[in-house]
């Protein structure tokens, strides 16, 4: 469900001005300022149509981050506003959640494409950025149709491609974004495909280049949001700005990284990382441990837990965030709690305001790597990316969650059969609830019922995880 928005927003006329309507007759309305002619050929209509772009990474983001978030480990749907079924892990075709991520995914490409075909060669001023951006966001339109689904059309009503399509699909157009001008966001997009595709050779040369790429050290590519006319950061209204309703729960041993994204101001919703150098990062030293390496994953989980410890924090008022879910006592709240023996991972919101990380935040440090080996040091690996990614719909993937074709896709494309629309939920998850505790507020203790992790990596044979293994 969405906030409900009443004005057009800014970034969605910012292609087109609409001026007025001429009525010709009951059934047909023109509006010669809506014509292709109005775009097409016009001065720095590129530029208008990257912002489309943009807009439209938002969009893409409402419909993905809380539906991904849900299915993880990282939080529990207590209420009905949001979806209902995929906390369970139940992924059905007919999911207006999953329709609605697919129609957007599908549209972010075909976007991106005209832009390439049809408005950036009759742009007399398009230039090598409108094409980097162009080719971007295609990118990022295939690797969303690899990373949540199994397979997906890649043209309305086309042949049904497979994630290894999608993922050479990506490859070939953030390539070309970073071509065009140099953009870490597309290296580091490369890397990512190359990790979901298991290629760890091919990861580590994308993950040094995005690294040697990004000169500062700390690169973050962002989705913007207008806040005000929308898109509306959808996964904040889900982690602070419903307030008391409680939402969305993080798992305990996550608490003290939520919520990540909160109010920043009546015109602006906080920014979501699309890509952060951190995955490179993490990426690289996956596959360096893949490949016997643990003493030089070490040295990189080492730079990236340096990292992560340098970027920024907010205090945040969260005061009204009681935790717990209408039911008093029933999850922790307190700094006094240990999770699974650890202190330190909750905090108390009744307090004053709370600082939490907002681009990358993890409790781990340096010390905690020594002498890891083997399995041990994988867990780590994947401890460490559930911490960095939270709210950002990586864990999903990490998990081999995906989703599938919508009802909508089955019924008009004649290239989509029943298989299609069937789900594959990795079976090491049959009967287990994820997100259940076990919270004991006598003993201030709390402990993480399935350790998802630990069941990643006891699969790390099986397809679903572990693309390096």
């Amino acid at each position: 469900m969405k906030k409900i928005v009443s004005k057009i927003s800014l970034l969605a006329a910012s292609a087109l001005v609409i001026v007025g309507c001429e009525a010709v007759d009951p059934s047909e309305v023109v509006n010669p300022n809506l014509s292709e002619a109005a775009l097409i050929g016009q001065p720095n209509s590129a530029d208008a149509w990257g912002r489309g772009l943009e807009r439209q990474m938002a969009l893409v983001s409402q419909e993905t981050h809380n539906i991904a978030e849900i299915a993880s480990d990282n939080y529990v749907n207590t209420q009905t506003f949001f979806n209902q079924f995929l906390d369970g892990l139940t992924v059905d075709y007919q999911d207006a959640d999953l329709n609605a991520q697919h129609f957007d995914i599908a549209r972010l490409r075909e976007m991106a494409n005209y832009g390439l075909t049809e408005v950036l060669p009759a742009d007399p001023n398009g230039d090598a950025e409108n094409e980097s951006t162009f080719q971007f966001y295609l990118g990022v339109a295939h690797l969303y149709s690899a990373m949540y689904y199994r397979a997906l059309p890649a043209e309305p009503a086309g042949p049904v491609l497979s994630r290894d399509q999608h993922l050479n699909a990506a490859i070939a157009a953030f390539t070309a974004s970073n071509n065009a001008q140099a953009n870490v966001g597309a290296l580091i997009g490369i890397a990512r495909c190359q990790y979901i595709k298991g290629d760890a050779t091919a990861a580590i040369a994308a993950a040094d280049a995005a690294i040697a790429a990004d000169t500062d050290g700390d690169f973050v590519s962002y989705i913007v949001f207008d806040g005000q006319n929308g898109p509306f950061n959808e996964i904040q209204d889900a982690l602070y700005d419903r307030g008391s309703f409680d939402d969305l729960q993080p798992l305990p041993s996550l608490d003290f990284l939520d919520p990540k994204f909160s109010f920043v101001s009546a015109n602006e919703d906080s920014k979501i990382p699309l890509f952060k150098i951190e995955e490179a990062h993490l990426i690289k030293a996956e596959a360096q441990q893949s490949n016997g390496a643990d003493p030089a994953a070490i040295l990189t989980l080492t730079d990236v837990l340096n990292l992560v410890a340098s970027r920024p924090t907010k205090a945040v008022n969260d005061n009204v965030e009681d935790r717990t879910q209408r039911n008093p006592g029933s999850r922790p709240d307190s700094v006094d709690i240990t999770v699974d023996g650890r202190p330190g991972l909750v905090l108390y919101r009744g307090g004053g305001t709370v600082d939490v990380p907002i681009i990358s935040g993890t409790s781990y440090t340096p010390a905690d790597l020594a002498g890891l080996t083997g399995d041990a040091l994988l867990e780590m690996i994947y401890r460490i990316r559930q911490e960095v990614f939270i709210a950002e719909g990586i864990r999903c993937m990490d998990m081999g969650i995906t989703f599938v074709m919508s009802e909508n896709e089955l019924l008009i494309n004649e290239n989509v059969n029943a298989a299609d629309v069937e789900a594959d939920v990795p079976p090491f998850y049959s009967g287990i609830d994820v997100d259940a505790i076990t919270y004991d507020p006598v003993a201030r203790t709390c402990t993480i019922d399935n350790d998802v992790t630990a069941i990643i990596v006891a699969n790390k044979a099986s397809d679903y995880v572990c693309p390096f293994h």
